[in-house]
């Protein structure tokens, strides 16, 4: 981050150095122009008072020594010339180095109010917005870009305050009515002897229910992971949540007659998250390879180490996919065609998850349609060592 803010202020910082530079150069030039105008001038003007030649009585020999004062001038005169120009060089060699340690000197205390807070901006995340910059000093133009940064984190706290408050109470305001309706159809169905239509209705209704109890948790895990609420952050072994994931699903595997590869899982491969949303991505992540596969089809996973992360690759062959629908798949209830997928089912929220989920970790989503056919998904993730908790 400070590698970041000194890339973005050096380039700031070299153009107000330059100007500055430009200006004491420019003044520079101006004066010695001047000192030798001036120069030039007074020497021009300087002429014998007197001719040693009125103590000759021969004409011939009074313009010999006058030709040879002349010329013992002119030699004069062009030695001073270039005695002042020789100086003159020098002195604008010196006033350029002057010039640019001024220069930078001046810039960096004109951008030091600004650097500060930037700074502290910067270090204003998501769990610390109730700090504030607070600049003090006279109500100039650095202090009021500091009181508007303050209002606008204000309302930023104020917006996340609000969000925090969904995130806590839609799980329990929004899943009671479900539960209640759960609990009419189990009534309903116990009586003794139900009509036939009843149990047909009530088997319809519980998968509608469970349909909208599944995207209900897909909204507030999205919402929680868009939020970046990482409270639960301990180390976490990327191997160790595919081989349950994949254990979970085995049935599903077996009945779509598929093949997993996954022999390259690296124990190496380790971030810092939370334990549960990162399950949350390798869950979404097999899933889709299940659902949108050809039965007897192919599934690859493999975790490795990177510069400086970690790296998820889920590989699985499949239908045809432009990578121009693939590019949207990781925003909110957005799918591919069902016809493409082999599956009308589905929230569309299973791969925004995933992104969303990624980015609260300091990490991202890379999307490929492989041209045979499926789907490649990289999940890149900083390694242990390279983050630390927030």
């Amino acid at each position: 981050m400070d590698g970041k803010l000194r890339r973005l202020t050096r380039p700031v910082r070299l153009r107000f150095t330059l100007l500055y530079a430009g200006l004491f150069l420019a003044s520079g030039i101006v004066l010695l122009v001047l000192t030798n105008l001036l120069a030039g001038n007074q020497l021009t003007e300087t002429v014998p008072a007197r001719s040693p030649g009125t103590e000759q009585t021969s004409l011939a020999a009074a313009q010999q020594v006058i030709h040879g004062l002349r010329d013992q001038l002119s030699d004069l005169e062009a030695a001073r010339a270039r005695q002042l120009l020789v100086g003159s060089l020098i002195a604008l060699a010196v006033m350029v180095v002057v010039s640019v340690v001024l220069g930078r000197i001046v810039a960096g205390r004109v951008l030091r109010p600004l650097r500060t807070i930037t700074g502290a901006t910067r270090q204003i995340s998501a769990e610390n917005l109730h700090e504030r910059l607070a600049v003090p000093g006279p109500a100039d133009e650095v202090k009021e870009l500091a009181d508007t940064i303050d209002d606008l984190l204000e309302r930023l706290e104020a917006s996340f305050a609000a969000q925090r408050r969904f995130v806590a109470n839609a799980s329990h305001e929004l899943r009671t009515p479900l539960a209640t309706m759960r609990a009419s159809l189990d009534v309903a169905v116990g009586k003794p002897r139900p009509p036939a239509q009843t149990i047909t209705l009530a088997d319809r209704f519980r998968t509608e229910l469970d349909q909208v109890d599944s995207l209900l948790e897909g909204l507030l895990v999205l919402a929680r992971a868009q939020h970046g609420v990482l409270d639960d952050e301990v180390p976490v072994s990327l191997r160790d949540l595919v081989s349950a994931a994949l254990a979970t699903r085995a049935a599903d595997i077996a009945g779509k007659s598929l093949t997993v590869d996954d022999g390259d899982l690296q124990e190496t491969a380790r971030t810092l998250g939370s334990p549960t949303l990162l399950a949350r991505v390798v869950d979404n992540l097999i899933d889709n390879a299940i659902t949108h596969n050809h039965t007897g089809g192919w599934i690859r996973v493999a975790t490795k180490e990177e510069s400086g992360a970690v790296a998820l690759l889920v590989e699985t062959g499949g239908a045809l996919f432009a990578q121009e629908h693939v590019d949207g798949l990781t925003q909110p209830f957005r799918r591919l065609a069902a016809d493409r997928t082999g599956s009308e089912h589905g929230s569309g929220l299973g791969l925004s998850i995933v992104a969303a989920i990624a980015e609260a970790h300091g990490g991202h989503v890379r999307l490929r349609a492989r041209p045979a056919g499926g789907l490649d998904v990289v999940i890149s993730l900083p390694r242990t060592a390279e983050r630390v908790p927030a």
